[in-house]
């Protein structure tokens, strides 16, 4: 995989609470966007990413079903960790994180997610969305009471209904893909999402020219239109 990333404080924020891991020779990628109060976001969103490198030992031989539950253990660990320090230590009280992870394993991708980052697959000159937001306004969509249209303005977007660390358990959605010549996977923290349309994505990945080239424009269109939280994005390419 060849990789590209930005990770922005934006123009508003005066610290950047998004996390993100990529180790290629590990086939593991990841973006995190962490909540909570001063600085404990930020704290939430790498705490997340380091106990997710601490289990790369143990995920090394495992295979499909067993990987998948490995991935649940590395979520349930870290959200151990960060829920332990959000009720233990005053300074990270109600802090947590979203966490989305992208694993390669020979020809299998495994996606896991919590939260309302997001991880994308461009193939075939079509872009398919690989993760559901865990959001009111996702829990909406899905319930068919509010359109896609509403979503993107609606005034509660922003409320989780699940992040890691936010409570003793963790419930976490993971599927697996062929991998195929060719795929792009795109993961995103919100920041990126709630300014770049899904449509306008797939016309920016039509567009002519180097994948770079891409991917500069739109971390420039995130901030021409005002970039008001932290964005990162992670542009994994197949070759």
């Amino acid at each position: 995989m060849r990789v590209l990333s930005f990770s922005e404080k934006g123009c508003i924020r005066k610290n950047n609470e998004d996390s993100f891991l990529a180790l290629p020779s590990q086939g593991l990628y990841a973006v995190a966007d962490g909540m909570g109060g001063h600085r404990a976001g930020e704290v939430a969103s790498a705490t997340a990413l380091q106990e997710l490198e601490k289990s790369i030992p143990r995920l090394i031989e495992l295979e499909g079903q067993a990987l998948e539950r490995g991935l649940s253990e590395a979520f349930a660990q870290a959200n151990k960790v960060i829920y332990e320090s959000s009720t233990t230590k005053p300074e990270n009280a109600g802090m947590g994180t979203t966490l989305t992870v992208l694993l390669v394993r020979n020809e299998t991708v495994v996606i896991a997610h919590v939260g309302d980052s997001r991880a994308y697959l461009w193939r075939d000159k079509e872009l398919t969305s690989l993760t559901m937001d865990h959001s009111l306004v996702g829990e909406l969509v899905r319930l068919g009471q509010i359109s896609l249209a509403e979503a993107e303005k609606h005034p509660q977007r922003h409320v989780l209904m699940r992040a890691v660390g936010a409570d003793p358990e963790i419930e976490m959605d993971c599927r697996s893909i062929s991998l195929q010549s060719g795929d792009v996977f795109l993961l995103c923290t919100d920041g990126f999402s709630n300014m770049i349309s899904n449509q306008e994505l797939a016309e920016e990945f039509l567009e002519l020219g180097s994948w770079e080239k891409r991917f500069e424009r739109l971390r420039k269109l995130t901030l021409e239109r005002g970039a008001p939280d932290n964005f990162t994005a992670l542009c994994c390419i197949s070759e």
